[in-house]
């Protein structure tokens, strides 16, 4: 089964002690004063930290739809950041009605411009059909761009892909190297992947496969195939 991973990362944000406006000033939280004003004079990086203090409910009231808000308002300003949490939200039908397709358009503009979440994301829709047609070939490849970034869930999925055959000519040397990339940074599922397979491999086969990730591994995930 594809896993999808949501994760709202942290995002560092320097904050100035200058003035606050008075629609903050109820909130009582100097935090969210400062990032509303920044926000609200168009700093696309306040305004993706501000979504996110609504998504989560921290210094003000719990609101998707705000959060929506200003995460449209950032990802208009083509922040990475923000239209990975804007393809998000549309995929979980979280502040706005779902809407697969509208995730897709956020989430490749997130990944073409290098976000790994984006790009395994991107990977799922389309190796489940979700917003686009099934297409397991574009699946591997947007699988491979983060996995190649050092993105575990993707180095576990195109170990699945390869260990099945979908979107690549089978190959349990290739799903074996993946898996063990990804067991490495601590993924689990690959970890129980691995050991599986392992049964069905011959000793020269998991010596080809270790001596390949080994290789990966000291070439920054790159050429690993």
């Amino acid at each position: 089964m594809i896993r999808w991973v949501f994760i709202f990362c942290v995002s560092i944000l320097s904050f100035y002690s200058s003035m606050l406006p008075a629609s903050a000033q109820d909130v009582g939280n100097e935090r969210f004063q400062t990032v509303l004003l920044k926000a609200k004079v168009g700093d696309a990086e306040a305004q993706t930290s501000l979504g996110k203090m609504y998504y989560l409910g921290e210094g003000v009231p719990e609101d998707k739809v705000e959060a929506v808000k200003w995460f449209r308002m950032a990802a208009e300003q083509r922040h990475t950041y923000a239209q990975y949490l804007l393809g998000l939200v549309y995929a979980k039908g979280e502040g706005v009605p779902e809407d697969d397709v509208t995730a897709v358009k956020w989430y490749r503009m997130a990944a073409d411009q290098g976000h790994t979440y984006a790009q395994f994301n991107l990977g799922n829709m389309y190796a489940n059909g979700e917003g686009v047609p099934e297409d397991v070939v574009t699946a591997v490849k947007w699988y491979r761009i983060a996995a190649e970034q050092g993105h575990a869930d993707a180095q576990s999925n195109l170990g699945v892909m390869y260990a099945n055959g979908n979107g690549v000519p089978k190959s349990f040397i290739k799903a074996y190297l993946w898996w063990t990339l990804s067991a490495a940074q601590g993924d689990k599922m690959a970890q129980s992947n691995k050991s599986i397979l392992a049964i069905k491999m011959t000793k020269e086969q998991i010596a080809n496969a270790q001596e390949l990730s080994s290789k990966c591994f000291a070439n920054d995930y790159k050429n690993c195939y």
